[in-house]
C-alpha cells in the first residue's frame, strides 16, 4: 500500500509532544468503570433520561426461548419480529425527527421518499468473558502511533483498543475509529454473501461469494506478544456468481498499525489462473465489486487505512441507527431492492447513543470524499451510518450499516451495508445474506484453515 510523508517532517515534536500527551491521559483512565457506569465495552450503562434508550443489562447470549435455530445450518431467526413499530419518519414528518437523523439520511428521505420504521431499543451486544477481560487490560496498555494516529494503534489485544477515549479530541477521533475496525467479530467467520447494485432502477447481482474471515486479533489461544499485526484477514472460495467474475478471488489482511504493517491485498481475477499483488484495492478507488458505486475504502462504512484524514470526535448524540437487522436473513434479495431504495419495511431501525467523529484530509493526502462524518454505536463500537462530501463540499453519499443478533457467538456483527450516491441516485446493498437460495448459506464461526489466507495456495488451486 501507499506511505506518504507530507508534513511529517515539520510536525514531528509536537506530534511527540502529543503522543507523550495521550499516554499519560490514557494511564489515568479507571478500568474500574467498566464494571460501574460503563459496560464492558465502554459504552454508558445506564439508560437515558427519557426511556426510550434503556440499561445495558448483558445483552443477547442465549436463543429466546421458543425458537429453534441450526447454527451450523441456518441462518438466525428475526427474534424480535413480533415488537411493534412505535413510528415511521417520512418526508412528510421528517422535521419533527431531523435531531434524530443525519444529514445523509434526511437528504435520502428528502430525494427519494425513503423512510424509515423505528422500534423499541433493544442493547443486546455482547461479547464472551475473555473479550471483557482484554478490554479492561487495554486501558493504559493500548497506545496510537507515535507520529499521530493516522498511522495506527500498537499495545491491544483481544478486545477493542480504547474503550474509555481520550479526552483530546483529535486523538478520540482515531481511537474510536479504530475501534470500529477491531470490532468483535468472532475469531473466525465463515460467510455466505452477495452485493446488488441498483442503477436507474435495474436491480443487478454484481458479486456472490463464500468468504473466510480470520482475526488474529481476536485468537484466543495466542497472547499480544504472538500477534501479528493484522487485525483481520480475508480469504475463502470466493466468487461463484454472476459467471463473468466467477472463480476470481480476493486475499486481504487489514492491519493495526499502517507504518510496520501496511495493509495488503492479493487478486484473482476469473479465468486468468494468476494471482498478483492489488494495490489499487484500496482508498478511493471506484470498487470493481460494486460497480464504482461506492470505493473501497467505504466497506464496513469504514474499513482501511487511517492515513489519510484526521480524525476528530465531535461528541455524542442520540441518534436513529438500523440495528437488531435479522429480518434481512429472510428476504428475497430481488423483491428488496426497489428503484430508488432498499424496501423501508425489512429495516429494523432504533435509537441509539452514538459517537459522531469526523474525518478531513490531511494536508497533501487526496481522496475524492474531503469529509466525512462517521456514526459509531456505542456499544458494538460499529460504524451505523456514514455521510461524505467532495471537494466542493456537496453531500455525496450516505451508508448506513445494518448489524444482527447471533447469541451462539455472542454479539451483534455487522451484517450488510446499503450505500447511495445521492448525486447519481444509484444505490447498492453490500455482502449482505439473503433468505432466499443460493444466497442463504449459514454465517459460522469455527476454526477454518490457513490456507484460506496463503496467496500461494489460491493461485495453485484456481482453475482457468
Amino acid at each position: 500500500m501507499k506511505r506518504r510523508t507530507f508534513g511529517l517532517m515539520a510536525g514531528t515534536s509536537m506530534l511527540a509532544l502529543m503522543g507523550s500527551e495521550r499516554r499519560a491521559l490514557a494511564q489515568t483512565a479507571d478500568a474500574s468503570l467498566l464494571k460501574t457506569t460503563l459496560t464492558p465495552f465502554g459504552s454508558e450503562r445506564a439508560g437515558n433520561a427519557a426511556g426510550t434508550i434503556p440499561a445495558w443489562t448483558g445483552g443477547l447470549t442465549e436463543i429466546p426461548a421458543g425458537f429453534t435455530w441450526d447454527t451450523q445450518k441456518e441462518l438466525p431467526p428475526d427474534f424480535f419480529a413480533d415488537d411493534a413499530m412505535l413510528y415511521e419518519v417520512n418526508s412528510s414528518n421528517m422535521a419533527q425527527y431531523a435531531h434524530l437523523l443525519t444529514e445523509g439520511l434526511q437528504a435520502l428521505i428528502q430525494k427519494t421518499g425513503f423512510s424509515l420504521q423505528v422500534y423499541p431499543t433493544r442493547r443486546t451486544h455482547a461479547a464472551p468473558q475473555w473479550v471483557y477481560d482484554n478490554i479492561a487490560t487495554n486501558v493504559g496498555r493500548a497506545q496510537l502511533d507515535a507520529q499521530g494516529g493516522r498511522f495506527g494503534f500498537h499495545g491491544g489485544y483481544g478486545g477493542i483498543p480504547f474503550p474509555i477515549p481520550d479526552s483530546d479530541p483529535l486523538a478520540a477521533g482515531a481511537q474510536l475509529v479504530y475501534n470500529h475496525e477491531a470490532r468483535w467479530s468472532g475469531t473466525y467467520q465463515t460467510t455466505q454473501n452477495s452485493t446488488f447494485t441498483v442503477s436507474s432502477g435495474q436491480v443487478t447481482l454484481v458479486n456472490a461469494q463464500r468468504s473466510v474471515a480470520y482475526y488474529p486479533y481476536y485468537d484466543n489461544t495466542k497472547t499480544l506478544a504472538q500477534y501479528n499485526g493484522y487485525f483481520f484477514m480475508l480469504g475463502g472460495p470466493g466468487q461463484y456468481a454472476p459467471a463473468t467474475v466467477a472463480g476470481g478471488q480476493i486475499i486481504s489482511y487489514e492491519s493495526s498499525n499502517h507504518e510496520t504493517h501496511p495493509d495488503i491485498a492479493w487478486q484473482l481475477l476469473a479465468g486468468q489462473g494468476r494471482v498478483r499483488k492489488a494495490p489499487e484495492v484500496a482508498f478511493d478507488t471506484p470498487s470493481s465489486y460494486a460497480d464504482g458505486i461506492i470505493n473501497y475504502d467505504e466497506y464496513y462504512g469504514f474499513g482501511q487505512s487511517l492515513e489519510e484524514y484526521d480524525w476528530k470526535l465531535i461528541g455524542k448524540q442520540e441518534l436513529l441507527m438500523p440495528y437488531n437487522n435479522n429480518k434481512l436473513f429472510h428476504v428475497d434479495p430481488y423483491k428488496v431492492h426497489l428503484a430508488k431504495f432498499i424496501d423501508p419495511k425489512v429495516l429494523r431501525w432504533e435509537l441509539h447513543r452514538v459517537w459522531v467523529v469526523e474525518a478531513t484530509l490531511h494536508p497533501g493526502e487526496r481522496n475524492v470524499l474531503a469529509r466525512r462524518k462517521l456514526y459509531l454505536d456505542e456499544d458494538t463500537s460499529v460504524i451505523g451510518c456514514v455521510d461524505s462530501w467532495d471537494a466542493g463540499n456537496n453531500l455525496q453519499r450516505h451508508i448506513h450499516l445494518a448489524n444482527a443478533n447471533f447469541p451462539n457467538l455472542p454479539g451483534n456483527i455487522y451484517l450488510n451495508a446499503f450505500g447511495y450516491d445521492l448525486q447519481t441516485g444509484n444505490y447498492l446493498s453490500i455482502t449482505g445474506q439473503w433468505g432466499t437460495p443460493p444466497y442463504n448459506g449459514p454465517t459460522t464461526f469455527g476454526p477454518v484453515s490457513m490456507s484460506w489466507f496463503n496467496p500461494q495456495a489460491m493461485a495453485a488451486e484456481s482453475s482457468y
